[in-house]
């Protein structure tokens, strides 16, 4: 396949949910092109397309709200396979004529799957008893004419259904989550045995075509990109720099709010890549506009708006760019705007929600429809060293938002230097290694101690460990016992103002992966 060719697409309709990147993404693992659209998207548009499958998403709605997504019926007439997702499932059954309505007990979390005796292959992917994960408030308790139950829970009598002969099929769980243990076999089977799709998307076209439209959106003006040291940002910056060559230039701005001795590092590392490299000490600026701000989203566009000051500035050195590169995911954009569907606002990211509506710069985001783990993959094809590959996941706003309250020098401090010790005692080690972040927190709260016989009334600390493949979920980090009461005790020992020190131990969902 020609790299640069685009196939034909599975089409993912968006209602909203939280995961329905997610959807995508599992897609692409199996290497199946996928594009995600608004469930608002017409049926003349899903043609258009020519999809060689469609999923429904799930969705923060119930379908007996006045305003509820739908959708149009004669989708289920295409002949194309369907596959609905939660909400996805809820709403076909009902245009159907299923019926489904609150159900007695709602079901959020893990719980067994146990598939029906008469079904169809698809669903043999599940043992009996496999843990799906459930997140829904409403039940189907008639099927559509034509459906037939393929699986049910200890409280869901149809947790799927299925109609073979019209290639419709819907489940109540989650199986683009690492919770659901058997999803993406489920998937696949669906793919590409009941739609019959063979390979046909890969990383590698990716990276051609992002380089592509970046020099055909740039042409010959030139483009800044606002690179943090991570790995999103300086993929983002190799992308744009094997795009413009000389038209290129990297901005990094030292905000105050990074991890002990990483402003260094990071310049040591980027300056070895070779990248065109600004350096903006800023760090009086943003504590300054920080000060006396409590509330996480007015951090967060504090941050965003000072950044964008921060590039106009180091833009006028440069001639003023039009164009500014940025490392936003796709994480960041569905936690912070409803961009495809209905999805609930979560929180804003400085490099989305929080940008000005007014700016000087129109926006380069080659990594916007992309996860994390995908990102890492593009890296190492684009020649970057593992410790780059695998560095772990930092928010844009820094220790801003791992400081619950007002910012302030002491009070960064504390969180620098408790994080630092987890850092040492965790970096390198095996825990460490199977962990996809671990970091420290600073709660807004004080509590009574006794240090050398001496009352004391200081701070806590929290420590966050958590596992994840893309950041869209995580389950609890576990690090031996040990460890966490090495780490507590040096923290309290070594850091002064801390006399205690806790462990979060919350998944996402419910949780975030940050506090703020």
């Amino acid at each position: 396949m020609n790299n640069l060719s685009i196939p034909r697409p599975v089409v993912i309709l968006d209602f909203g949910s939280q995961l329905t990147q997610n959807i995508a993404r599992r897609v692409r693992e199996l290497g199946i092109y996928s594009e995600i659209h608004p469930f608002s998207t017409s049926i003349d548009q899903v043609k258009e397309k020519a999809p060689l499958a469609i999923i429904l998403s799930g969705g923060p709605s119930s379908v007996f709200e006045q305003d509820a997504p739908s959708i149009n019926p004669d989708l289920f007439k295409l002949g194309i396979p369907v596959l609905g997702i939660c909400y996805g499932m809820q709403i076909m059954a009902k245009t159907l004529g299923g019926k489904v309505v609150p159900a007695d007990i709602r079901e959020y979390g893990v719980t067994g799957f146990y598939r029906e005796k008469t079904i169809s292959p698809l669903w043999t992917v599940f043992p009996d008893g496999d843990p799906v994960l459930m997140s829904h408030g409403d039940s189907i308790i008639d099927l559509p004419p034509g459906f037939s139950g393929a699986g049910h829970t200890k409280t869901t009598p149809y947790a799927a259904m299925e109609n073979p002969k019209a290639k419709l099929f819907g489940v109540q769980f989650h199986p683009e989550v690492t919770q659901t243990r058997s999803g993406i076999k489920f998937i696949q089977t669906f793919l590409k045995d009941i739609a019959g799709i063979e390979p046909n998307w890969s990383l590698t076209g990716y990276i051609d075509r992002k380089v592509e439209e970046i020099r055909n959106s740039v042409k010959k003006d030139s483009l800044i990109c606002a690179l943090s040291g991570g790995i999103d940002s300086t993929v983002t910056a190799l992308l744009c720099h094997r795009a413009v060559g000389k038209q290129f230039t990297a901005v990094y701005v030292d905000n105050g709010l990074m991890r002990a001795g990483e402003t260094q590092s990071i310049v040591r590392d980027l300056q070895s890549l070779k990248l065109p490299l600004v350096v903006s000490h800023s760090s009086e600026l943003f504590l300054k506009r920080l000060a006396g701000v409590k509330d996480p989203e007015r951090k967060r566009k504090i941050i965003g708006r000072t950044f964008i000051h921060v590039f106009q500035k180091e833009a006028k050195q440069l001639g003023m760019p039009k164009y500014l590169a940025q490392g936003t995911l796709y994480p960041d954009v569905i936690e912070s705007v409803s961009s495809k569907g209905s999805s609930s606002v979560i929180k804003s990211h400085h490099n989305v929600g929080g940008l000005p509506k007014r700016m000087p710069f129109s926006l380069v985001e080659p990594l916007r429809e992309l996860f994390k783990d995908e990102v890492r993959i593009i890296g190492k094809e684009l020649g970057l060293p593992d410790h780059f590959v695998h560095r772990q996941p930092f928010p844009g706003p820094g220790l801003a938002i791992r400081i619950l309250g007002s910012i302030t020098t002491d009070r960064i401090r504390m969180v620098r230097e408790a994080d630092r010790i987890v850092r040492e005692e965790l970096d390198g080690t095996d825990t460490g290694q199977s962990l996809w972040q671990y970091f420290a927190v600073l709660l807004p709260v004080h509590s009574v101690g006794v240090m050398g016989d001496q009352r004391t009334y200081e701070n806590a600390i929290a420590v966050r460990t958590v596992t994840s493949v893309d950041g869209m979920t995580a389950d609890i980090g576990e690090i031996p016992h040990n460890v966490l009461i090495r780490i507590s005790h040096r923290i309290i020992s070594e850091v002064r103002g801390i006399n205690r020190v806790v462990h979060d131990i919350s998944p996402k969902p419910p949780s975030t992966i940050e506090w703020e």
